[in-house]
């Protein structure tokens, strides 16, 4: 039987915050309504039944909105959930679960919670929650985070002039740029989004989109000097119109690319239950 999340989420113990969010709730809300345009009918209804008056836009926020929630699943639990991490050179078939857990083994946990007919109607709303949020981070390059920088949160950057590091540049402050809402932008990536890149980019595993991230992790890094990404609170690297123009396409890819596996991902799941 699998111990209930929601009573596991109850326990109220304030220990030390995880690493900082992928994508701004613009970026999850995109995604998660392009997946909603996306799956069957049949998980369509699924999702209904799960998730009542709640759509997957807003479904997908609700991991990164409860992080300052106290309780010890929020607090020390569900933080390794968000992110792999894999040396520069090794890619996802490389890939050593830690013990606190990873988001690889965060699907497969809540995946079991979605498929288990005895599951209550609250623990298979968190966990659908969670599996609409993390095949979206998964698509985030700096969550197959190289080891030693947090995943760019310690790489101080400059964005157009603020203090920022360069995890949040892909985060939110390339989507920000665009001054749009998530309903705007969500409508104008699904118009760019052909019947064909559908068809291609229907892989509901893990392993394709930890592999495309890491590819990308790799080339996203500022040069500054012999190694890359040195930027210090003392000497943080400048990112502004260039950068924001070099890789706000490859960005905005991600974004399609994702909601596009989360509708992937939602079939595959669903397509077990009875």
């Amino acid at each position: 039987m699998i111990r209930s999340i929601t009573a596991l989420a109850a326990l109220a113990t304030a220990v030390a915050a995880g690493p900082a969010a992928a994508w701004g709730p613009i970026g999850h809300r995109v995604t998660a309504q392009i997946a909603q345009d996306n799956v069957s009918g049949r998980t369509r209804a699924h999702i209904e039944q799960i998730l009542d008056h709640e759509d997957l836009a807003e479904a997908s926020t609700a991991p990164d909105e409860q992080r300052s929630n106290p309780a010890e699943f929020w607090q020390r639990t569900a933080g390794p959930f968000h992110y792999v991490t894999l040396p520069v050179g090794r890619g996802a078939a490389d890939l050593v679960h830690p013990p606190e857990g990873d988001a690889v083994t965060a699907l497969d946990r809540f995946v079991a919670v979605l498929r288990d007919p005895a599951a209550s109607q609250a623990d298979k709303a968190l966990a659908l929650r969670f599996v609409v949020h993390v095949v979206s981070d998964l698509h985030n390059p700096l969550h197959a985070g190289k080891e030693g920088d947090r995943g760019g949160n310690d790489v101080r950057v400059t964005w157009f002039d603020a203090p920022q590091n360069l995890h949040w540049v892909w985060d939110e402050g390339m989507i920000l740029r665009q001054q749009l809402s998530a309903t705007e932008y969500s409508a104008r990536l699904a118009a760019r989004t052909t019947p064909q890149s559908v068809l291609e980019w229907w892989d509901p595993q893990p392993s394709t989109w930890i592999d495309e991230s890491i590819a990308l992790r790799d080339r996203i890094y500022p040069a500054t000097g012999p190694e890359l990404g040195l930027g210090t609170l003392e000497s943080p690297v400048k990112l502004s119109f260039q950068y924001n123009y070099d890789w706000t396409p490859t960005m905005e890819l991600r974004l399609q690319q994702a909601g596009i596996r989360v509708a992937a991902y939602l079939d595959w799941v669903f397509a077990a239950q009875p």
